[in-house]
């Protein structure tokens, strides 16, 4: 209630209703059938007011709950009826400009399950499925994310070649800039999981966008597609080689790149920027470039590392540099979702790597802290 100390408006489950827009509802006793449907009518889903946001279900359930990833915060949150109705709410807090995908828990008489949220038509999808998302307020999709009429496009090519090193065929798909001329010289960028890149993450509109704006130069990017990424991206020596040893070398050969570790960036996201650090550890120098997401870089300072046997290989690997840390490259830009649970292992990895005098950088609002 209002004037309540929110740990004590946890405890006893109670919500300060005041100044939001479910007030009006959980003050009535009960609302009737026609003002529920004017209210859903009436909002978008979540409603954000400030820093709150209320979510939503409609529907008969024993029990809801809001499920989220966000580190620091119970996963599961239970949502409140409103008495008398079949509507359920959850206030939560998030500060501005934030963006948190969600899903929904509900117990309707079959087993527990998730969904995505029947009243919020925004989605993000992965390869593990969608997720509800909530923008918090003043939150901007990237301007450089969203397709520029003006941005000329480049253009992409499916390869196949036979791999020594992983002893299988590879498929890579090769985006060339628009204006790609014999006669010039480029950058070239390898990127983990490329065609996750490409489906989920906008990437072939970002490589215009940024190559247009001069905010890139020109690049030629290798997009990878793993067979098994958990084999290969967990410090894989035959992944290293295959990178270091086949893939780069042939496209320096049949490409017009630039061919020096100032030319070279290793690109990938979670178990992908793993990859990357271990390919750059075992090759020294070879990329002049990381460009480390949200990596999962699983460490202990004593005892075990709590993410599971699947990742062993990757804690003795970050362990092992962890205790004798040096230069791997020129420049590193490091990033993570401040919300992710990853976040801890990728900001304890930051002063580490500066340590060495590689240059790194990344948001400003905790690499340069």
């Amino acid at each position: 209630m209002r004037g309540m100390p929110k740990d004590r408006e946890r405890a006893s489950g109670r919500v300060d209703h005041h100044g939001l827009a479910i007030a009006e509802l959980v003050d009535a006793s009960p609302p009737d059938a026609d003002a529920v449907s004017r209210f859903i009518e009436e909002h978008e889903f979540p409603i954000v007011e400030g820093t709150r946001c209320t979510f939503v279900f409609q529907g008969k359930a024993r029990e809801v709950r809001l499920r989220h990833w966000i580190f620091g915060l119970a996963t599961a949150e239970r949502f409140h009826r409103v008495p008398g109705t079949d509507l359920w709410y959850h206030v939560m807090e998030i500060p501005d400009g934030s963006r948190v995908e969600y899903k929904l828990e509900v117990e309707d008489g079959r087993p527990a399950h998730w969904i995505t949220d029947p009243l919020n038509p925004h989605l993000a999808h992965d390869p593990f499925g969608a997720n509800s998302v909530c923008y918090g307020q003043g939150y901007e999709v990237p301007a450089w994310s969203r397709e520029d009429p003006l941005a000329a496009p480049g253009s992409l090519e499916e390869r196949v070649f036979h791999s020594d090193a992983l002893d299988s065929p590879r498929r890579v798909t090769l985006f060339r800039p628009a204006r790609f001329k014999e006669t010039r010289r480029y950058p070239l960028l390898v990127v983990h999981d490329g065609g996750d890149y490409l489906r989920f993450a906008n990437l072939e509109t970002v490589l215009n966008n940024l190559i247009h704006r001069l905010e890139v130069p020109g690049v030629v990017a290798a997009l990878t597609h793993p067979a098994d990424r958990m084999e290969q991206y967990r410090d894989s020596e035959s992944h290293a080689r295959f990178l270091t040893e086949e893939l780069v070398p042939m496209l320096e050969e049949e490409l017009p790149l630039l061919g020096t570790p100032a030319g070279r960036c290793l690109m990938g996201a979670s178990l992908g920027a793993v990859a990357c650090l271990s390919t750059a550890i075992r090759h020294p120098g070879f990329y002049g470039r990381l460009l480390l997401q949200s990596g999962s870089f699983a460490f202990s300072d004593i005892g075990n590392h709590d993410r599971g046997p699947a990742f062993d290989p990757i804690a003795d690997m970050v362990n092992r540099y962890r205790s004798q840390p040096f230069a791997v490259s020129d420049r590193v830009f490091v990033s993570c979702g401040m919300y992710e649970s990853l976040i801890y292992e990728n900001r304890s990895l930051v002063p580490l790597l500066r340590e060495t005098g590689m240059d790194i950088r990344g948001p400003l609002w905790w690499v340069y802290d």
